[in-house]
């Protein structure tokens, strides 16, 4: 029997999982795989690329008909962004890392419903003031960017979860099957918003290479860090540090970040490594549970298989 809860009913799916709106590799086939197995399909719309959207958004919505959403990087887009966006009638539009408030009335007036994702108290606590209609409380655990000084999922989303009542909580990071989402369940959140799992998926707009890696990886190869978005000359906020797979750059400068700021000479050898091919065009971002990613399925399938896992995970759960 389908896991019912707070967020399953508002949104009218059969299962609490979300596809993480990762940017760049959660693009329309996978959104619409994940929304066809009966989760939240998100685009990852990152900083609001127009031309991406305008490819990717008609893949989702013709490719399901069930709810679906985009997610945005909160500090990298403009409202006009949100308005293409929406544009395409989406179910939901998620913002996460910054001040969403500038963008919530165009959210609100399509009757879109609002989706926040927090990664600390204070960023929870300005969510509910702007009547989000369901909170993401991010782990440190996750793969990607997150919070330099936040708090691990397990003590972070019960937290949230009684801050933001009755707002439905979603669980983020460190989540990569079914005993993921029944943990956060039994957390008091209403689902579990998933990432590194979703991209290795036949669907994820992913190298060949990254996916090799993110099966082949192990969570004690992964750190948080600022290197990579340093030495990249990424305008990523300092708020927010990034846990990736091991990097030959991120080995020569860790704990160094200070002295890496303005070494142009650093940015230039990096990216002549890129057009070498000594490494990926991007890091291979990737959280703590990358041990539990042994395969590369449909994503469909794969929301039915961690749904089918949850709900053993609890029944044994009880039994005990």
């Amino acid at each position: 029997m389908p896991l019912s809860t707070r967020f399953t009913e508002l949104f009218g799916v059969r299962h609490p999982i979300v596809l993480a709106p990762m940017g760049g590799s959660a693009g329309g086939a996978l959104a619409a795989a994940v929304s066809r197995g009966g989760g939240l399909g998100m685009l990852g719309a990152g900083d609001g690329d127009r031309g991406w959207l305008d490819r990717e958004a008609p893949i989702v919505a013709s490719g399901t008909d069930q709810p679906w959403g985009v997610g945005f990087l909160t500090w990298a887009i403009d409202v006009g962004a949100v308005e293409r966006a929406l544009a395409y009638r989406p179910t939901a539009v998620m913002f996460s890392f910054g001040d969403p408030s500038p963008f919530v009335e165009p959210v609100r007036q399509a009757g879109t419903l609002l989706i926040i994702q927090v990664t600390d108290l204070e960023e929870a606590r300005q969510a509910v003031d702007l009547g989000a209609d369901v909170i993401v409380a991010q782990g440190t655990e996750a793969g990607g960017h997150g919070a330099r000084r936040g708090r691990s999922t397990l003590p972070f989303v019960p937290v949230v979860v009684d801050l933001a009542a009755p707002v439905p909580v979603l669980a983020a990071g460190g989540i990569a099957d079914g005993r993921g989402i029944a943990a956060a369940l039994a957390l008091g959140a209403a689902g579990a918003v998933i990432g590194t799992r979703f991209q290795a998926t036949t669907e994820a707009l992913v190298a060949p290479e990254i996916t090799r890696e993110i099966v082949e990886g192990r969570g004690q190869d992964t750190e948080r860090s600022s290197v990579l978005d340093i030495v990249r000359g990424s305008r990523w906020p300092s708020k927010y540090t990034a846990r990736t797979l091991g990097h030959p750059h991120l080995d020569r400068w860790r704990g160094r970040e200070a002295e890496l700021v303005g070494d142009s000479q650093a940015g230039r050898d990096y990216q002549d490594d890129v057009a070498r091919g000594v490494i990926p065009p991007l890091p291979v971002w990737a959280g703590e549970a990358v041990d539990l990613i042994t395969d590369l399925p449909a994503a469909a399938g794969l929301v039915t298989t961690l749904a089918a896992q949850a709900e053993d995970a609890l029944t044994r759960a009880g039994r005990r």
